[in-house]
């Protein structure tokens, strides 16, 4: 990371509180939520302001930075864009994680960072949102075009004087990369990369040369038309007879329950996943990684299909069917608990966004799940089998046992009191860990749970993805409070970028579960590396706060401080950055983690096969 601290950031709020992502049921994509600017003439016909301009129109207003030698000439070119705000961050990871967490509401993030230095520090986070279906435009600050082909060796790399080991980092965490060292180009490729990070859902690679940004050049004196992305469409024989096949299959069965995986966001697919469960009357559930893209007051909803850590009677009802409609699942060792689900090949039909497969049988590609889901809703009876199943046997969850105002606190109480935060103006993100598991349990309020008001990052697991993702989402939502729980593992990860959030003024509320170590580890396999050092969190918060800009801070050690720190922070401390740390005892899991990771440990100890 380059050590210059000039963000040269005019303002963090927001510019309008436009979604620029494509409508998720929508046939064309022509993207143009804000206002364009003048035409462009003499020093706007530039590169870096076509590559602004472009980022305005796709819906991005906040871009999360990082400045260095070689981008700092684009920086002036954002800093200069009027619908733009350019959000330095503390650091490359953070900045990457934002541009992530940005991603999941606003339907695109974009960050810029320097040459390798840079580049290699923000990979792991575009690593977690290529993972996560997530349209981030990664643009880095490259060489000086003068330098491309000859035989010097530059700072900021490892020493050789070819200039490709970045981009070779990027190929398989990207779906298109471009190097932009010659202007002649560079419209085409900006362009092409912008528009593949949108059709494809996953970021993208641009790299800039340091000496073009600011270069007149006649490709870009005209204003850039807006995008019109052509729609991709289902082949209308293959959708027919998938839809035909997976009606007979369905309709034969007796109780068939239908459940909601990740892959319906990157599909568009949540409102036709609806009107499919509306139709069929079945049993409705949801991957642990879908959570907030199905909405949980549907009268048929049974809870989370996690397997044996699931919400309680849900599994039993899902893997007692006779046939099962998985739309947009992950499955791997996680989702599956260590590879335990008690699911049949023959009982499943796995819907995923261009391909339809029945069972042992048929597989249909080029059909499209929001193309098929309402299709095959019309030829499905109605079968409420499976759900009046779930009533027969289901029992209202357990309440905690009271605590004591005085007796130090537990998890489950804290989150019971999380619950009552919960409205249609608070969206919840969860980090790696046992909030991934008490999260889990959270019940969204009608409106608000299939708006993608709920996030964690399930597939990479990332410890420390939340603060930067918080950062970004609660930027790019300005209207929502966003309430993130976090590890004290996690948080010692990313802690630097509370930092931002005080700079950008927002008003999240962060809950950091201080029990002394990487609970979520000690699960799977304990061993000394797996405490941590105590910090004091609320103090070196404080330190950041420095007296700038709004922040409060409290430690909590049992409910009723933790009732006084929650009434501050939603009564007189509501527009301020409002962090609670709560002192757990470092045994206090939830029963699921303890089972999930008994099942995670076996699966990873398995011996190896004979040779």
């Amino acid at each position: 990371m380059d050590n210059k601290i000039g963000s040269q950031l005019d303002s963090c709020k927001p510019a309008n509180n436009d979604v620029g992502s494509a409508p998720q049921n929508g046939t064309v994509s022509t993207i143009q939520d804000s206002p364009s600017p003048a035409h462009p003439t003499g020093s706007r016909a530039t590169l870096g302001s076509h590559i602004a301009h472009r980022l305005v129109q796709i819906g991005v207003n906040d871009v999360f930075s990082v400045p260095g030698d070689f981008n700092l000439t684009l920086l002036d070119c954002i800093i200069a864009e009027p619908g733009l705000n350019n959000i330095g961050c503390c650091n490359e990871l953070n900045a990457g994680y934002a541009a992530d967490g940005y991603a999941r509401a606003r339907g695109v993030g974009a960050c810029v960072v320097t040459f390798t230095v840079g580049g290699l520090s923000i990979l792991n986070a575009i690593a977690g949102a290529y993972s996560e279906n997530l349209p981030v435009i990664c643009i880095v600050g490259g060489p000086n075009t003068n330098d491309y082909g000859t035989n010097r060796i530059l700072h900021h790399t490892i020493g050789l004087p070819d200039f490709s080991q970045e981009v070779r980092c990027f190929q398989p965490v990207t779906c298109y990369q471009a190097i932009i060292n010659h202007l002649d180009e560079a419209h085409e490729l900006i362009d092409k990369a912008i528009s593949t990070a949108l059709k494809e859902s996953k970021p993208v690679y641009i790299s800039v040369s340091c000496n073009l940004p600011t270069i007149f050049h006649p490709t870009f004196s005209r204003e850039p038309i807006p995008f019109a992305l052509s729609p991709k469409m289902s082949n209308c024989k293959g959708l027919d007879a998938a839809v035909e096949a997976a009606a007979a299959f369905l309709n034969k069965a007796v109780k068939p329950v239908i459940v909601g995986g990740p892959k319906l966001r990157v599909a568009k697919a949540t409102k036709a996943f609806v009107e499919l469960a509306d139709a069929c009357g079945y049993a409705l559930a949801v991957m642990p990684s879908a959570k907030g893209l199905v909405p949980e007051h549907h009268p048929h909803f049974i809870g989370t299909y996690w397997g044996a850590v699931g919400t309680a009677f849900c599994g039993e009802i899902v893997e007692s069917a006779d046939a099962y409609v998985f739309v947009g699942p992950i499955f791997n060792d996680y989702s599956s608990v260590g590879y335990s689900l008690l699911l049949k090949r023959e009982k499943a039909i796995i819907v995923q966004p261009e391909r339809v497969v029945i069972a042992n049988g048929p597989a249909f590609g080029c059909v499209l799940m929001k193309d098929f889901l309402p299709a095959l809703a019309k030829k499905l009876n109605n079968n409420t089998t499976a759900y009046e199943n779930y009533r027969r046997i289901h029992v209202p969850d357990g309440v905690p046992l009271k605590c004591e105002p005085t007796e130090p606190l537990r998890v489950n109480i804290l989150f019971q009191h999380i619950q009552k935060l919960l409205s249609h103006d608070t969206a919840v993100i969860a980090e790696t860990g046992d909030s991934w598991f008490n999260c889990q349990k959270l019940k969204l309020p009608e409106g608000c749970g299939w708006c993608c008001r709920y996030e964690f990052q399930m597939q990479y697991g990332s410890i420390g993805w939340s603060v930067g993702a918080t950062l970004g989402y609660a930027q790019s939502v300005p209207d929502k409070r966003v309430i993130a729980c976090i590890g004290d593992g996690s948080f010692q990860v990313t802690a630097q970028d509370v930092s931002t959030m005080i700079r950008c003024e927002q008003k999240s509320i962060i809950f950091l579960i201080n029990n002394g170590g990487y609970t979520i580890e000690v699960e799977i396999h304990d061993g000394p590396y797996n405490v941590i050092k105590n910090w004091n969190y609320t103090g070196l918060v404080d330190a950041i706060h420095n007296g700038e800009g709004n922040c409060w801070t409290k430690k909590v050690n049992n409910e009723q401080e933790l009732i006084e720190a929650i009434e501050i922070a939603t009564g007189e401390k509501k527009d301020c950055l409002c962090f609670i740390e709560v002192v757990v005892h470092k045994d206090d899991t939830s029963k699921e983690l303890l089972e999930w990771g008994s099942r995670v440990s076996s699966a990873n100890s398995r011996a190896p096969n004979p040779q």
